[in-house]
């Protein structure tokens, strides 16, 4: 006896991925449907039955960019020894990442500020959430910092966190306004050579 219905005729993951390439050089509402099916080689029939509508697709490929574009970030702030460490590679990783040729400029979720601004109160909300959490990490980094003794005690972690947040999503706004790798990467090691003076190191 035949099965229920037909298979999908495609890989979900890579039209996952190629949907996230268009939203993200292009933003929410600067992407049509046509855009989408474009890319992601299917029918709108298709796509509202694997993802259901525009918004969840959205949010669906702003996680899959959390989790694939952002591992190298997140494996590094997990794994280095030091504080200090994890900082720096976090920057490091993203001057490389943001100024990548093969993909759109800049930060997904971190432009999702300046392209979302007419997108619903709810995925707003959604995505200011998902750059908060980016914040979050660097304080959560700076505290075991304290904890383990590479950061002084006393340090205020969530300025510093502060700091190197709004520092990251400046190297994204200006990669995608054109900035170089090179100028990403000598503003990511002033940044880092800041270090000592906003934890008090003499």
């Amino acid at each position: 006896m035949p099965g229920r219905g037909r298979p999908r005729a495609f890989d979900r993951t890579t039209a996952l991925s190629r949907a996230m390439m268009v939203f993200w050089q292009n933003g929410y509402e600067s992407t049509s449907m046509t855009d989408l099916t474009g890319a992601m080689g299917i029918n709108s029939p298709s796509l509202y039955a694997a993802f259901g509508s525009k918004e969840r697709l959205f949010r669906e490929a702003v996680s899959h960019y959390d989790e694939t574009e952002g591992a190298a970030a997140a494996r590094a702030l997990r794994e280095q020894p030091t504080a200090r460490d994890a900082i720096a590679e976090v920057l490091r990783i993203n001057a490389v990442a943001y100024t990548d040729q093969e993909k759109p400029r800049g930060c997904m979720i971190v432009l999702s500020a300046t392209l979302h601004a007419d997108c619903g109160e709810d995925l707003h909300d959604h995505l200011a959430e998902l750059r908060r959490s980016t914040e979050r990490a660097f304080r959560e980094r700076v505290e075991r910092g304290i904890a383990d003794g590479d950061v002084p005690a006393g340090v205020d972690a969530a300025t510093i966190a502060g700091f190197y947040n709004a520092l990251l999503e400046g190297m994204s706004v200006q990669a995608r306004d054109g900035a170089s790798r090179a100028a990403l990467s000598a503003i990511a090691e002033s940044a880092i050579a800041a270090w000592d003076v906003l934890t008090g190191v003499r």
